[in-house]
This record gives C-alpha cells, structure tokens and sequence, in this order.
C-alpha cells in the first residue's frame, strides 16, 4: 500500500496546474482546431446524402489514416514537452520512493493525459456532427455509400468494407483510441528518455525524429521517393506496415484477413515491447542523473 501511495503522490503532482497550464491549454486548443478541420470530411458526407451516421464515425473518418494520426502526434510532443516535470521537489521525491516508482508514476501520468486528450478529441468530433449522428451501436447508411463506392477514396475518408465486416463503430473507436495511447506512450519515453539524457531540446528533436521516421514510410510517400508503380505498392504497403511505428498506430494498416499486415495485438505488442527497453534506459539513466539540474544549480 505503501508503494502504491508513493506512486499516487507522484502522479497527482505531475497533474498539479494541469488545467492552468498555458501549454497545456494550447494543446486541447489546437486540438479543437484540428478536429474542426478534419471533421470537415465527414460533415460534407453527412450533408451530401442527408443521411444520419453512427455517433463514432466522425471520429473513426477523422483518425482513420496516418495524416491525421501524424498531426495529433505533434500536438502529443506540446502536451509532454515538459517531461519529465522537474523542480526542487523532484529530488526530494525521488530520494523518499524508489525510482522505479517514480518511473511507473510518469508511464501512468501519460495514460491518463492521452485518454483524457482522446476523449477530448472523440468528444469533439461527435459534437461537431451532433445534428446528424444516433447512438446506436450499428454501422450508418452513409459508411456503407463510402464503403462500397469510389466516393470514400476521392474524399480521404477511411471507411472500408473489411473493417464495417470486422468491428462495429464502438469497437473500432476503442482499437483506435487503444493503438493512439500505445503509439504516444512510446512516443513520450522517447522524449523522456533523450530529455533526462541529453536535455530538454534533444527530447523535442527525438520526439519530431519519431514522427518524421513515420511520416517518410507513409506508403504513398516511399513509394514516390522509391519510384515504385502502383502494381508494387502491395509490397511497400506491407513492409511500412511492420516497420512504421506511424502506420502501427494506424487503424486501416492493420490485418483484416485480406493482408500481410500487422493485427492490432501484434502492433500493441511491438508498442509495449518498444516501451518496455525505453523504460529500462530510462531507469539506467535516471540512476545516474545529475540532481543539480533539477535547481538550476
């Protein structure tokens, strides 16, 4: 029980001034923003067949490609630019719990501040189409237009058969909202660890690092940086599949039993498997710290 308080303690410190945080509130701003944008998409389908959808589908249309996952990402580097939360009293903390606790306090304060910026996003999405969506769990007229006609990939929006076969909207909002959390937990021990390594800018430089990686083995983009025709793209298609971190976290790269690609347990597991060797750096370079840097002295 003890141990459990200490890790408690140091997640509700890391929250402390959570919601005063300038920094903080610019990203749920741009957030906003962002999802006013994208959901735009899914509003001109909603208006052009006059139909309802499912109270989900703006979401899964707006976070169900890797442009949007990728956008989000940078807004995830602002809301965790801060890690670790140092000031005077971090030392402190640390010489009275063990920091493997406080490790695990930190993986912890990002699960929560990801679900707490998912759940914003999904919210916002269902509002900004309210007029047209219905709760109930079941596919919506207009996903399955999309789905089996051209107009879903003239207008980027991701809604594919296989998947309305696969999953039902809430299903498939919680393996989005899932992939999202594993991608930006990895994401920010990325930036923990080169921040507690090299400083707080190396941390920024890695976390942009991890998006641009993922971004040049976008298909579409290695594809025309490699010259590749389009009867080859099943094989750029399945190599970015396994090697992008981006295109893990993306919902529509995932094997559906039509394709070579990565089932949502695999990505989760390479996620975790990834966190797991940046959490025991993480540790080895929390050992040898430098406390000073914590006061500025």
């Amino acid at each position: 029980m003890g141990a459990l308080k200490q890790v408690f303690v140091a997640v509700r410190w890391n929250f402390l001034g959570f919601h005063k945080n300038p920094r903080i509130i610019l990203t749920f701003l741009f957030s906003f923003i962002l999802c006013f944008f994208l959901s735009g998409r899914a509003m001109m389908v909603a208006e052009y067949y006059d139909s309802p959808v499912q109270a989900f589908e703006p979401f899964i249309w707006t976070f169900g490609d890797a442009s949007s996952i990728l956008l989000c990402s940078l807004l995830l580097i602002l809301l965790f630019m801060d890690l670790p939360k140092l000031s005077p009293f971090t030392p402190y903390m640390l010489l009275r719990m063990k920091k493997g606790r406080w490790l695990l306090a930190q993986l912890i304060y990002i699960a929560l501040a990801t679900c707490l910026y998912m759940l914003s996003v999904l919210c916002v999405t269902s509002i900004l189409c309210m007029k047209k969506t219905y709760p109930g769990n079941i596919w919506s007229k207009t996903a399955a237009l999309l789905a089996y006609s051209e107009m879903g990939k003239k207008l980027s929006v991701p809604s594919t058969v296989k998947v309305m076969e696969s999953t039902s909207p809430v299903g498939c909002s919680l393996q989005i909202v899932l992939l999202l959390i594993c991608y930006a937990l990895a994401l920010s021990f990325l930036m923990l660890f080169f921040q507690m390594r090299a400083g707080k800018k190396a941390g920024i430089a890695a976390g942009l690092a991890y998006s641009l990686f993922g971004f040049l083995l976008d298909p579409k983009v290695l594809a025309a940086l490699l010259q590749k025709e389009d009867y080859q793209m099943y094989q750029i298609r399945r190599l970015t599949g396994w090697i992008s971190p981006l295109n893990h976290a993306t919902y529509g790269m995932h094997d559906f039993g039509y394709d070579a690609l990565p089932s949502i347990g695999q990505s989760c597991l390479l996620f975790l498997l990834l966190l797991g060797g940046l959490a025991i750096l993480s540790f080895w370079t929390l050992k040898k710290y430098n406390f000073s840097s914590f006061t500025g002295t």
